[in-house]
């Protein structure tokens, strides 16, 4: 039995509701359908001159939707936002379908925009290995702490979110592995290299120094108050290093998961390990590296054959492969 009259913004409070309590999901995607779901109910209400809590569920149609894309396109939010609102919109209205509070879905002939594809920003070798061992040259935080996430991250390939929820429960008794909790509360193993390692045994001897009341800590990354390191906090560090007053290479921490994926991918690695490495759900996601690649290829073949120039051939064959 349809259930008609529902209010829109009680019904995007029941929805955020059943989708942290019932399907899990984590505070940032709460957050998100929150941010955007709003943008829903105020655009809709500004169309029809409505308060924002008397718009009726029943009555949104697919110009409605339409009409908050393009006040989105107005405002020059980038396609990646926009797509995030229609994503939003989607799981807003097939669960409302779900528990019969709609008719129909008006949603589901709403279009996604086109994202323009973009190489992700990764480091060479020897920005990567510079931006490592800054810590342990230039005293600008906790060097031992640095040191030890920078390995860590680039290492795994983990994202910020991921490095910063690690427990020593998720370890493994050498320090050479541990259990993530990813995306769509996916957990995976991941992986840290002697380097890695030798660098965290270091960092907990000076923690436990530091802060000798945290020896039995849940988290193994804090900060100099001794709690537990945010995800703020570790972008901070990452910009602190990579600023004049280290590198003067400026990266997100971000950078070390790209690096990751590229190095892997350019050494051999078969994709879907790394796939499975990087907790990518969809293997497209994984195969935006592989475009780093074949660059880095090219450039290669430039450099290093003595009738080296720009392979025209390769690639459009590459162009090609993709239609």
């Amino acid at each position: 039995m349809i259930l008609t009259n529902k209010n829109l913004s009680e019904t995007i409070e029941d929805f955020l509701v059943y989708q942290k309590s019932i399907r899990n999901l984590s505070d940032n995607t709460i957050e998100s359908y929150k941010k955007n779901l709003i943008y829903l109910n105020d655009y809709v209400a500004q169309k029809y001159s409505l308060q924002n809590d008397k718009v009726l569920l029943e009555n949104i149609s697919l110009q409605d939707l339409r009409f908050c894309v393009g006040c989105l396109s107005k405002e020059k939010k980038s396609p990646a936002s926009i797509n995030q609102f229609i994503a939003a919109v989607r799981t807003f209205f097939a669960y409302c379908r779900k528990f019969e509070y709609i008719k129909s879905n008006p949603a589901l002939e709403l279009k996604t925009v086109k994202i323009p594809k973009r190489i992700p920003r990764y480091m060479t070798e020897e920005e990567v290995d510079n931006l490592c061992n800054e810590p342990t040259e230039k005293e600008l935080l906790w060097q031992e702490r640095d040191k030890a996430l920078f390995e860590m991250m680039y290492s795994s390939g983990c994202r910020v979110s991921e490095i910063g929820e690690i427990k020593f429960s998720d370890l493994s008794s050498d320090y050479s592995s541990a259990i993530v909790l990813g995306k769509g509360s996916k957990q995976r193993r991941v992986f840290f290299s002697k380097e890695a390692q030798l660098s965290f045994k270091e960092y907990l001897l000076s923690k436990n120094a530091k802060f000798p009341s945290l020896k039995n800590s849940e988290y193994i990354f804090v900060n100099q108050k001794g709690t537990k390191l945010s995800v703020r906090g570790i972008r901070y560090i990452v910009s602190k290093y990579s600023s004049f007053e280290g590198t003067n290479k400026p990266v997100s921490p971000h950078a070390f998961r790209h690096t990751f994926a590229t190095t892997m991918l350019s050494n051999g690695a078969d994709i879907r390990v790394v796939q499975e490495m990087l907790g990518h759900s969809s293997i497209s996601t994984t195969q935006r590296y592989t475009h780093i690649t074949k660059k880095k290829l090219i450039e290669t073949y430039n450099l290093s054959h003595p009738h080296g120039e720009v392979p025209e051939v390769y690639e459009e064959q590459d162009k090609s492969e993709k239609n």
